[in-house]
């Protein structure tokens, strides 16, 4: 729970929350939040299991878009059905930016902790229920509509997930571990990339390739019903953040709360030059991303003629060194700032991509080597990004500028890089075609980066300095 320095919630470090009516506030009597260290290890691992459990949803997808190809959409050809799977995985992405529209202002209204728990329960009743839905030889075309229907929700859902848990994470976070501590909820992206490959591996290696057309292929999606479970059930225990709930200028009044539509009219136009920010940095991310986790095990096997399960293992090991980095990389951001990170990680997309695409098309030996490539590219994005998004926005629009934002770059450029890659392949024959959208988002990078502000152990904008103890919260108050 947020606190003054001498315990009393939402109170200031020396427990008065204002100067009075003398005049400004005078440096030693600024307020600062103290948030015990328990309470934050909550707030993270509640946070990065919901977005494990949301990204698991849509990795498994991911894994199993040759099998789904081939059950919903059989009358194209191979390729066709590839390209077809790729277009319904994207369309989820295309109404993010809705989802974002409706959750991201309702987060800014009644506070974080409910719309992640909404955006928790429909994801995974979203992903729940593809697993139960007809295939082609039993409905005909109303099984891909089906599908596309029940990817909507899922994209609906996922609209209010990131933005809303790297702002929950983001203000719970004392100042000077918001990189270490933020870092955990790509942990758990990667954690829930990592289970959806893994499930998916084993069904392949223990099943034969009728029982995996069969029924195999809807128990990883079955299992999304109890993973939203427990993830909801540990969101509904945490009260909201400290930034949230301390702020006095939010749109928590509901005297003081415009309509829905003239709340995101304002944010936009008050908020240009950050969403521009956010939108460039999401973008670079994105490409990375989705390039080695979602079209990776795609290219491996239908492109350079791997079997599925190596596909699957090579992308494993490459999610598994990420886990080992991407919280040593949020670590470092704390210590040497976010911006020298996310330029390297710039410069390293436009120096790695067409080296890594080589690699993978030399053998399996040096295919592991490209992925671990592309993941060492990767991770100096997840590991920052998660900290340096709600530093761009003030709290009373936090939510919503991130959800606005974020989801208007993934749905543009994230969701449709497999589709992007996969059909850039197809029309030029060219494998190191996807290493092209590598060098374009490397220079949106470096572009983005050289304007953005610096954060690293500052408070959020809008927010109280936050600290860990009270003898931290003393210093701030005198810092800040």
């Amino acid at each position: 729970m947020g606190r003054s320095a001498d315990g009393t919630p939402g109170g200031a470090a020396d427990g008065t929350a204002d100067g009075g009516a003398g005049g400004p506030v005078p440096p030693q009597r600024r307020p600062v939040n103290v948030t015990d260290r328990r309470t934050v290890r909550r707030a993270v691992f509640a946070s990065a299991l919901g977005n494990a459990t949301e990204w698991y949803d849509f990795g498994v997808y991911s894994y199993l878009a040759a099998t789904i190809g081939h059950l919903f959409y059989p009358t194209a050809s191979a390729g066709g059905q590839l390209i077809a799977t790729f277009t319904t995985f994207a369309a989820a992405f295309l109404i993010r930016p809705v989802g974002g529209l409706f959750f991201g202002p309702l987060g800014d209204r009644i506070g974080r902790k409910r719309v992640l728990a909404i955006t928790m329960l429909m994801m995974a009743l979203g992903t729940f229920s593809i697993g139960l839905l007809p295939v082609y030889d039993a409905v005909g075309i109303l099984a891909p509509v089906l599908l596309l229907l029940a990817r909507m929700v899922q994209g609906f859902s996922t609209g209010g997930e990131y933005g809303g848990a790297t702002t929950f994470i983001g203000e719970y976070a004392p100042d000077r571990r918001r990189g270490f501590l933020s870092s955990w909820l790509e942990f758990g992206t990667v954690c829930g990339y990592a289970g959806g490959a893994l499930v998916v591996t084993l069904l392949t290696v223990v099943l034969t390739d009728d029982q995996m057309a069969d029924w195999g292929w809807r128990v990883p999606f079955l299992l999304a019903l109890p993973l939203g479970a427990v993830g909801l059930y540990i969101r509904l225990r945490l009260e909201d953040t400290p930034a949230f709930t301390t702020a006095t200028d939010t749109f928590a009044d509901a005297s003081a709360r415009p309509s829905p539509l003239r709340q995101i009219a304002d944010t936009v136009r008050g908020n240009l030059g950050p969403l521009g920010l956010c939108i460039g940095l999401v973008l670079v991310f994105n490409v990375n991303n989705y390039i080695l986790t979602a079209y990776m095990p795609t290219y491996l096997t239908d492109e350079l003629g791997y079997t599925g399960t190596h596909g699957l293992v090579i992308t494993l090991v490459a999610m598994a060194a990420m886990l080992v980095l991407v919280t040593r990389m949020g670590r470092l951001s704390d210590r040497f700032g976010r911006r020298p990170l996310l330029m390297s990680g710039s410069v390293l997309t436009i120096a790695a991509a067409l080296p890594a695409f080589w690699l993978l098309q030399q053998g399996r030996a040096a295919a592991f080597a490209g992925a671990l490539l592309l993941a060492v590219v990767l991770v100096h994005f997840s590991g920052v990004v998660p900290s340096s998004l709600p530093a761009l926005f003030p709290t009373k629009v936090r939510y919503a500028g991130l959800a606005i934002g974020f989801n208007v770059s993934v749905s543009l450029f994230g969701g449709t890089t497999p589709l992007m890659a996969e059909a850039l392949v197809q029309a030029t024959g060219n494998l190191y075609a996807p290493a092209l959208l590598m060098l374009a988002a490397g220079a949106v990078g470096v572009l983005v980066v050289m304007r953005m502000p610096e954060s690293a152990g500052r408070p959020l904008p809008g927010a109280r300095p936050a600290a860990t103890d009270r003898a931290e919260a003393e210093r701030l108050a005198l810092q800040h």
